[in-house]
Parts: structure tokens; C-alpha cells; sequence
């Protein structure tokens, strides 16, 4: 299914959820079920159940699929409407809360009617499996001012075996869960809902991962900058962030005026390059920021790493002239396939198109969509256009990884825009002597580093390459006896700046064994009588299992030499 049919999809079936607990729960009062990424929901008041109730509940909804009832669509005047719902005191308030030109429409399937825009399938019957997943509270329009509702999350599909493959692979999600799995890595605290804390090796890993980052960028002729987190509210509406982005900011008062937490990095962007005059000979200029942002994200959506209210986000923003604009979006896709090709990551494209809620003209959205579309079709790669879900200021090229149970991330993105550079005024002498305006690229590789670390974590089951890990060699003498020899060998590996650990419990050696194994350290060296007499190490290999006798500072050289060439990529973890 494509997005659209999965909308259908998926907003139909939240139809055949609320049409089952009305029949079995008659008091209970509607609010709102819509398709989500994942699935879909409905939100209830007046009804009290558990998990318990959920098979009764998701029978009924079989039962209406097997009737195959037809969706009718049909439109009301607001009195109509009103008179229509006013048993649901939820639907009453969501008519007198839309502007008056707006049409009200409705769906109806068999006893069941419900005030929806649509858009929908044609029949219940077109729903061929469905499963209630959970139940959780959630407020009333997401606002803890409001009543708690009861939240069911369903996922439908047309066939069994399709629902049995997704069922597998939230089993499997289950049991990749980085917030359990990399408990030793970060902690997200009572005191800080939304704000992720990066414990000793969680750093070390997203120190590794912005080194590599760095790299890749003075390659390509990136100059890094650093901006403000804090910036004065006239910034954001000069960049058109108010209008569009109010209510996922964060606001404050500095000396009696107004500041905005930015919750994007592109404005520091825009006051770096209008610092000083610009030449058509200073483009492009190729600006990269590894800039901390927050965005007010609703507590119910929270997740891990993955859905926070602060991260860090790997932005550039690229200034050039018309002339340059193929060449570089081309060099930003090469540049992307670089660290997802040595991150071991296929990935699919997607051109994303202008959305109702966008500023610019008509001329300027084609000509920039169209620059995407070329630098795509120059480089032979396939993509599927998404209608409608461009940024506001431009179209874009979205890349989504797939992991290794199939599911897909968007992280890496090329976003063309024409507007903002105008909105702030931005300009370079071109050769005619001229001044003209830029066009701008923002894009981003990695995307948020801590979500991007989170789909590390469940892809791999944080057993990471040697030059990513942690840990990258557990030194285990056999017993106490060989700890003086076990120590001198942990300083000559440290000496060249490997990261080791010494196991200097009293743990049994079988057990020193089985914990290296458990935290997928990459090289496990042995130590006993025999190393010593022969001044040797064993060296136990993570990935093949094998052991090998070595002299350490043989030992040393190759590991300092799979580190320095970043030898291996992501292997997916089981």
C-alpha cells in the first residue's frame, strides 16, 4: 500500500473500532480515531475496560468486516450537525470549534455514523485482518488541562499473513527495544521527560559517530559553524518559523524581550552568512552545524530516543548560485550515500512536494522541485513522489533507511528553498557586478544524532564494529595469579589508544566469558599460565568465534589499524 491507500486503510478501520464499542458499550462517548504511521486509534470517554476486553472488543470488529457494510459519505449544515451529535458532547465541541465556511461532513456504515473528513474505503469488507494492540490514556486534545480519554491502537491489513508479518515484527522490535537494550548508554530522567542524558559509553559512541561526521564533511569543503540556542523572537518571524512553528517552540523573556529556544538551526544559519559581504566567488559556501534544538513535542508521544524535546540535529546549509544548484544537491546526495553505504544501511527516496500550509509563489516551488527532481534522475536513483509533504519553504528529498526487521527511518533530507534567503535579505555580487539573491539548500546526513543512535542500538542489538564500540577489547585473566601480566597488557593496548576493559572480579573464567559475550565487545583477550610462560595473549574474535594465539603488540597494531579505517560496518544484531 502506498500512504495514501495505508491512510484509507487504517482510518477506516478506527471507523470499525468505534462502530464495535458503541455496539457493546453504548454510553461510551466518541472523540476523534485517525490513521497514525504505525496504525490507528480512538480515543473514548465513559468507558472503562482493560486488556482483557480487547479480544470481545476486536471480534465485534471481525463481525463488521464480514458484513462488508458500505461507507457513505454525506454533508450537513452546521444546525443539521449539531442536532445530528448532540449525544456526543466530544463531536458537539469539535463543529463549534471550525471556522464557519467549512463543510461537515459525515461517514456512514451500516448503525454507524461519525463526523469525519475522510477519506475512507468503500466497504468494512475491504478490511481483511485486523488486531487491537494496547490500551493507554490520553487527554483531550493532548492537554493535561482536559479529561483523560481511553486510547485503543489497533493495525489492520487486507490479508492474515500481512498482519502475522507485522505481529512478527513488533515481537521482534519488542525484543530490540534500545531503551532496555542501552540502558547503559543513556537515561532519560523523571526529572527531564523528553531530554535524553548520554552516560559515559553512550558518549563514547556518539563522540565516534560525530568524529566519522566531521571527517566526511572537511572532505566535501564544509566550514562548521556554531550558533545560538537562544535567539530574540523577531529572528522567528522573520524566518516564517512563527507563523508555522509557533506551538512546537519554546519561548522566553531576556531583559524584558521576547526569545524563542530554537527549535531549528536554519536562522544561525542565515545571520552567519549575512555577517559579511558574499561574492559570487564565495559560492557556494557550504555552512555545517551540529546544533542542539528543542521542540515542545507532547508528552504522550514521547519515545526513547526516538521522539524527544531536545536533540542534536546534523544540519548544513549550502548557498549558491542557480548555476551551481544541480552540482551540489548531487554532491549532497554522494555525500549521503557515503555514510550510509559504511553504515551498512539501504535506503529508499522519496521527493516531497509543496503543502497547503507554505509560503512562496507557484514559480518558485516548480523551478525548485524541479532542480531536486534532475540532480535524482542525474544520479539514476529511483524515487516515489509524496504529494503535499514539503517543508513550507521547499520541496525536498527525503532518504529513509531500512533496518534489519524491515522497518524504515527517515533521517537524511535535501530541502531546496527560495524564500528564506529572500526573507532575510541575503545577497552576493555576482560577475556582473549585480546583487543577487542565493539559493538555498538545507540538509541534514544523520538527521536528530539521538535518534539516529536509538535505530543504531535496535538495528545492531548494540553490538557495534570495533572501531564504534565502547569497549573494543575485554582483557580476562583466568584467575588472580595472572593479573599483574593482564594489567601490563591493558597498558600497551591503551598506549595505543584502544579501549579496554580488565576483568578484575572474582567472577568464575566461564563467567567472565559468557558477560564478554553478553556486551558484544568485539575482542576478548585470554589470559593464563600458558600466555605468560610464552609471553603471548589469546585473542578471541567476537564475529567468527575463533582464537588465535598473538603477540600483543601484534595484537595492538591490527586493532589500531581496523579503528583508524573505520574496518567494518553495522552488522545487524541478534
Amino acid at each position: 500500500m502506498d500512504k495514501e491507500q495505508q491512510k484509507r486503510f487504517w482510518h477506516t478501520s478506527s471507523h470499525i473500532l468505534a462502530q464495535a464499542i458503541l455496539r457493546l458499550y453504548p454510553k461510551a462517548k466518541l472523540t476523534i480515531g485517525p490513521a497514525t504511521e504505525n496504525g490507528f486509534y480512538y480515543d473514548f470517554d465513559d468507558l472503562e475496560i482493560s486488556e482483557a476486553d480487547l479480544g470481545k472488543i476486536e471480534q465485534e470488529m471481525k463481525k463488521i468486516v464480514k458484513e462488508d457494510l458500505k461507507l457513505e459519505r454525506f454533508e450537513l449544515a452546521r444546525a443539521e450537525a449539531l442536532e445530528k451529535v448532540k449525544a456526543q458532547p466530544y463531536k458537539v465541541e469539535l463543529i463549534n470549534d471550525l471556522p464557519p465556511d467549512v463543510t461537515l461532513s459525515f461517514y456512514t456504515q451500516g448503525d454507524f455514523t461519525d463526523l469525519c473528513a475522510g477519506p475512507h474505503l468503500e466497504s468494512t469488507g475491504a478490511v481483511g485482518a485486523i488486531k487491537l494492540l494496547s490500551i493507554a490514556g490520553a487527554y483531550w486534545r493532548g492537554s493535561e488541562k482536559n479529561k483523560m480519554l481511553t486510547r485503543i491502537y489497533g493495525i489492520s491489513f487486507p490479508t492474515q499473513e500481512e498482519l502475522d508479518a507485522h505481529l512478527n515484527m513488533l515481537e521482534e522490535a519488542k525484543k530490540r527495544d534500545h531503551r532496555v537494550i542501552g540502558k547503559d548508554l543513556f537515561r532519560i530522567f523523571p526529572e527531564g521527560p523528553g531530554f535524553p542524558s548520554f552516560l559515559p559509553k553512550g558518549m563514547i559512541i556518539r563522540n565516534e559517530l560525530e568524529k566519522y561526521w566531521k571527517e566526511v564533511h572537511d572532505r566535501a569543503g564544509y566550514d562548521e559553524i556554531r550558533t545560538p540556542i537562544i535567539l530574540s523572537e523577531e529572528l522567528w518571524h522573520t524566518s516564517g518559523h512563527w507563523d508555522h512553528y509557533k506551538d512546537n517552540m519554546y519561548t522566553t523573556e531576556i531583559d524584558g524581550e521576547a526569545y524563542a529556544v530554537k527549535p531549528m538551526n536554519c536562522p544561525g544559519g542565515m545571520l552567519v552568512y549575512a555577517s559579511e559581504p558574499r561574492s559570487y566567488r564565495d559560492l557556494p559556501l557550504k555552512l555545517a552545524e551540529r546544533g542542539l534544538v528543542h521542540r515542545h513535542e507532547k508528552s504522550g508521544q514521547l519515545h526513547g530516543l526516538m521522539r524527544v524535546r531536545c536533540f542534536t540535529q546534523d544540519d548544513a546549509h549550502l548557498f549558491m548560485t542557480p548555476e551551481q544548484t544541480k552540482d551540489e544537491v548531487l554532491g549532497i546526495i554522494a555525500l549521503i550515500d557515503e555514510v550510509y553505504e559504511k553504515m551498512g544501511f539501504e535506503y529508499k527516496v522519496e521527493l516531497s512536494t509543496r503543502p497547503e500550509d507554505s509560503m512562496g509563489s507557484e514559480e518558485d516551488w516548480e523551478l525548485a522541485t524541479e532542480a531536486l527532481r534532475e540532480a535524482l534522475e542525474a544520479r539514476g536513483i529511483e524515487y516515489v513522489i509524496n504529494e503535499g509533504d514539503g517543508a513550507f519553504y521547499g520541496p525536498k528529498i527525503d532518504f529513509h533507511l531500512k533496518d534489519c526487521i524491515g522497518r524504515t527511518w527517515q533521517c537524511g533530507t535535501i530541502q531546496m528553498d527560495f524564500q528564506m534567503p529572500k526573507r532575510f535579505g541575503l545577497v552576493y555580487t555576482d560577475s556582473d557586478g549585480q546583487k543577487k539573491t542565493p539559493i538555498m539548500v538545507h540538509r541534514v546526513v544523520l538527521g536528530s544524532m539521538e535518534r539516529f543512535m536509538g535505530i543504531l542500538m535496535e538495528h545492531t542489538m548494540c553490538k557495534f564494529p570495533t572501531w564504534l564500540s565502547p569497549v573494543q577489547v575485554d582483557i580476562l585473566p583466568i584467575s588472580e595469579k595472572q593479573m599483574d601480566y593482564a594489567q601490563s597488557v591493558a597498558k600497551v593496548l591503551k598506549g595505543g589508544g584502544i579501549r579496554v576493559e580488565l576483568d578484575q572480579s572474582s567472577n568464575t573464567f566461564g563467567k567472565k566469558i559468557r558477560e564478554s559475550a553478553l556486551r558484544h565487545t568485539p575482542y576478548a583477550v585470554i589470559i593464563g599460565d600458558k600466555e605468560i610462560s610464552d609471553k603471548k595473549i589469546t585473542v578471541k574474535n567476537r564475529d567468527s568465534g575463533e582464537q588465535v594465539v598473538m603477540d600483543v603488540s601484534e595484537f595492538r597494531d591490527r586493532v589500531m589499524g581496523e579503528i583508524k579505517g573505520r574496518i567494518g560496518t553495522l552488522e545487524i544484531g541478534k
